[in-house]
């Protein structure tokens, strides 16, 4: 096998380039249009615009002032310590000890830091327990030894899912069974 010099490699490129200009069908040129032309193209298309035949009339609320969202703040609780602080949403924190309490809203100058940035910060204080969305959904309880580790850990307790903060919805009761009058034969 022998190896093409850069000069040679130029020269196929060259060539390549030459064959694909040859096959190729020409260029028409044309001359570009005049005013009067694309005057005459803009009045056929404003006649034929459907937009004009529409009513413009909505019926009912303005939907983008009846289905304002909630503010952020509303649906998170403030963790802050140290000078940072942050957004996690409600239901998220599942335990605040005593001595945490007054980390439970924002300092005066703090600074608003991602989930991740403060906790790593925080992490001597902060336990994170991470459970499953159909146990955030409230569709299935938390273990039973996740709730006893809860009841003897002493640090500020957020849940999270896939290591994010996440509300933890209440568990949903399963619906009593309905009791049927029995009912005899004839």
């Amino acid at each position: 096998m022998t190896t093409l010099s850069m000069s040679q490699w130029i020269g196929v490129a060259v060539w390549a380039g030459m064959t694909a200009m040859a096959s190729a069908e020409p260029t028409i040129m044309r001359d570009p249009a005049t005013h009067e032309q694309l005057v005459l193209a803009l009045r056929k298309a404003e006649q034929n615009d459907p937009m004009k035949n529409m009513a413009v009339v909505a019926k009912g609320e303005d939907s983008s002032v009846a289905n304002q969202p909630p503010s952020l703040l509303s649906q998170s609780d403030i963790i802050s310590f140290g000078g940072l602080a942050t957004l996690v949403p409600k239901r998220a924190i599942l335990q605040i000890p005593r001595s945490c309490t007054e980390r439970m809203k924002i300092e005066a100058g703090a600074k608003l830091v991602s989930w991740a940035e403060f906790y790593t910060a925080n992490r001597g204080w902060i336990t994170t327990i991470e459970i499953s969305r159909v146990q955030a959904e409230g569709n299935r309880p938390l273990a039973d030894e996740t709730r006893k580790y809860m009841s003897k850990c002493r640090n500020l307790i957020v849940a999270t899912y896939q290591g994010g903060p996440i509300s933890l919805l209440p568990a949903k009761l399963p619906a009593p069974p309905s009791i049927q009058p029995a009912t005899t034969p004839q």
